[in-house]
């Protein structure tokens, strides 16, 4: 017999294996501690003996949603900006009048920690509600050696007062902060031999990115960063190509990077390169969608040759403010093509293994954590149809209802 403490059962599983809906109708989950011991027909569960039964009431089980690109944490909004624009104004404007990621850098390093902590918990219990158990969240907005260690504990401090798992990923390779704004290349110097070694060093690491682009830091630039963090022994991931071909997405695969992010100007060799190398695409419609982009990413070219295709909210308060990740499901459904089983595929199994974690989680399997949705809907596919509105979703995660 196989002992555990809890048998859910009463609704279809969604076990996305592979990637793959592979539903299992009237399926059973067994949990053990954090972990799932065994999944199947409930019929099947004859030799589970659990301590405890929970019956739902039909709909389904997906795998918890995993967020693999956020900037959850920073000071301020831009609202103010966004109806700037929207009433006529140009980015220079914007820009002269202190908008842009620098009005963020600077309502950033104004916060103290308690704010920001606040802040991002709010939008933080915006996705948890919605089903996100995993998520990644970077720095990048501080640009300086206080403000990004400050963003970088307020990470810490969520995965300790949240039950949400967390990934720090550092990327004070964001932008060029005005005190370096003719000295891009001292700044990467500052990163690679101060604060990087830093923050490694206070534990505050998981993974390393950087934002490639001719408005940002050069394929040379982030190559010193990246050879930084394989000194450390840190992994690394990539903005890459979002608004220009520069070979960013080939540069990351180089350096088996885990992931690389946006690419909508991505090229075959790109791809070829990112399969070659394991390199997850990372998709981001909010941004898209925001910036009312119509170069879109090179969705057929990752199909044709395996990149598992990730999606995530890219949530920021310049380019993506969503917090809502089944919005971003229905974005790369209409606006990418995507098919509702890749997209939910995006938001679990390869959202983990754009985080390294796809051993952990992404899909209902035994030896994974317990961490999954209940929806109240008959098909996977209304997880991407239904626009607006909160689905009523029970979370369970690591074993526990939340």
């Amino acid at each position: 017999m196989l002992q555990c403490e809890t048998l859910w059962t009463g609704a279809d599983l969604v076990t996305l294996k592979d990637g793959k809906y592979h539903l299992i109708r009237q399926g059973a989950i067994a949990v053990a501690g954090e972990r799932i011991v065994w999944v199947g027909e409930e019929q099947n569960a004859g030799h589970c003996q659990p301590q405890h039964v929970k019956r739902l009431n039909g709909g389904i089980i997906t795998p918890g949603l995993v967020d693999c690109h956020t900037h959850l944490v920073f000071g301020g909004d831009r609202s103010g900006e966004f109806e700037m624009r929207l009433n006529g104004a140009s980015y220079a404007e914007i820009a002269a009048s202190g908008g842009g990621i620098i009005s963020t850098v600077n309502a950033t390093r104004q916060a103290s920690e308690a704010e920001l902590l606040a802040t991002a918990r709010e939008r933080l219990r915006c996705l948890r509600q919605e089903g996100v158990t995993t998520l990644e969240i970077k720095s990048g907005y501080g640009l300086e050696s206080d403000s990004e260690l400050r963003m970088l504990r307020v990470i810490r401090q969520l995965a300790q007062l949240e039950p949400v798992d967390i990934q720090a990923t550092f990327l004070a390779a964001h932008a060029v902060p005005p005190e370096y704004q003719n000295n891009a290349d001292g700044w990467i110097d500052y990163i690679c031999q101060t604060l990087l070694p830093a923050a490694h060093r206070e534990g505050l690491v998981d993974a390393v990115d950087g934002f490639c682009e001719h408005l940002a830091f050069s394929p040379q630039q982030i190559t010193r960063v990246f050879n930084t963090a394989r000194e450390l022994n840190l992994p690394v991931k990539l903005h890459a190509e979002q608004l220009s071909s520069l070979g960013g997405s080939s540069l990351a695969a180089r350096y088996q990077a885990i992931s690389a992010d946006h690419l909508e100007y991505a090229t075959e060799d790109d791809v070829i390169a990112m399969a070659q190398s394991g390199t997850v695409a990372v998709l981001l419609p909010g941004a898209y969608y925001m910036l009312r982009e119509t170069q879109m990413p090179p969705v057929e070219l990752f199909r044709k040759h395996g990149v598992p295709m990730a999606l995530a909210s890219d949530l920021n308060p310049g380019t993506s403010p969503v917090l809502s990740l089944r919005l971003i499901l229905n974005m790369a459904c209409t606006l990418f093509r995507m098919t509702p089983e890749e997209a939910l595929a995006g938001v679990t199994l390869w959202g983990a293994k754009a985080l390294g974690r796809e051993h952990e989680c992404g899909s209902l399997e035994a030896g994974k954590l317990a961490s999954f949705v209940h929806w109240p809907v008959k098909q996977p596919a209304e997880l991407a149809y239904w626009l607006g509105g909160q689905l009523p979703c029970q979370v369970v995660y690591r074993g526990e209802s939340v």
